[in-house]
């Protein structure tokens, strides 16, 4: 299951890109950016102001789930089962499913369009979510499609799997991009629903193992960027064997317009992106303990 593929992208790895988006992710975190990675099921997304009230949706929605207030066309998300009959009625492109299923050849096909790009730049494909482990078989299958292909592969990975999977996929993968989110327990547990136990032990693991691996920590004001867990950071990754590059990805809010779209809640509807200074000063603190740091992907 399939949400997105970007092409030309130059933040998800090295080179010129195609980024792969799967569904599926354990992980809720306050500030997601592909809020519409989560479920594993294809999702409607409404974009209300191109709707222009023709009333086709309505007619056609065989589930009941649109209504007419007056605030205009309702839709209840919990009757809706992103079946799609509105979407192929709608003459505004008001509405879209998020998430379709694809197959190996369908996705290289994609992925080989750009060769001549991954060549000339060092680039290749990444596989983003979400979570793209939440599909190891999938996963794994385009892999080993672009290995036969030569073509660069990269896994962008919150960690938040079995350690077989992270094992055999770092086995079939060029390069990990690795999420260190917060390393305080209750606060990673708080802020993304889950515990980050497995997260930092398959961090070891892939270190141990020798797979390549880039730590990326978003930084989000009040959660994260604070002194000690920067410095409980830098400790951690500094004791990991042949890891040794950070990337810093400040808070952006493409989450929230998405969030609201979709129908979900967003947990930092007021959040705002670090400064200038401090993303500076936490980049010469990361560098001073040893790191390669990069501010952005």
């Amino acid at each position: 299951m399939v949400f997105d593929i970007k092409k030309y992208s130059i933040h998800d790895g090295p080179g010129i890109r195609t980024t792969v988006f799967l569904k599926g992710c354990s992980l809720h975190c306050w500030w997601c950016h592909n809020p519409e990675s989560r479920s594993v099921t294809g999702e409607l997304i409404l974009r209300e102001e191109r709707c222009i009230g023709c009333g086709e949706c309505l007619e056609a929605c065989p589930h009941h789930a649109i209504v007419v207030s007056e605030k205009g066309l309702i839709t209840s998300r919990e009757r809706c089962t992103a079946c799609g009959t509105c979407v192929a009625v709608c003459p505004a492109e008001a509405r879209e499913i998020i998430g379709r299923e694809m197959t190996v050849d369908e996705v290289m096909n994609e992925i080989e369009k750009d060769v001549i790009f991954y060549d000339q730049s060092g680039g290749g494909a990444t596989f983003s979510g979400g979570e793209p482990q939440m599909q190891p078989e999938f996963l794994g299958a385009l892999l080993d499609a672009c290995r036969k292909k030569e073509i660069h592969t990269v896994v962008d990975t919150t960690g938040y799997a079995a350690t077989g999977t992270v094992l055999n996929i770092a086995e079939r993968t060029d390069l990990f991009l690795y999420d260190l989110k917060h390393m305080d327990p209750e606060k990673h547990l708080l802020h993304t629903g889950v515990s980050n136990e497995l997260i930092l032990q398959n961090l070891r693991v892939l270190a141990g193992s020798g797979a390549r691996v880039i730590v990326r920590i978003p930084l989000i004001p009040g959660v994260n960027d604070d002194d000690e867990n920067i410095s409980r950071t830098a400790s951690f990754i500094f004791s990991l064997p042949g890891v040794n590059t950070v990337n810093l990805l400040p808070y952006h809010a493409a989450g929230r317009e998405k969030s609201r779209r979709l129908g979900l809640f967003y947990r930092l509807p007021d959040q705002k992106a670090p400064s200038i200074d401090r993303t500076q000063e936490i980049a010469q603190s990361l560098s001073a303990q040893g790191l390669e740091v990069k501010i952005g992907g």
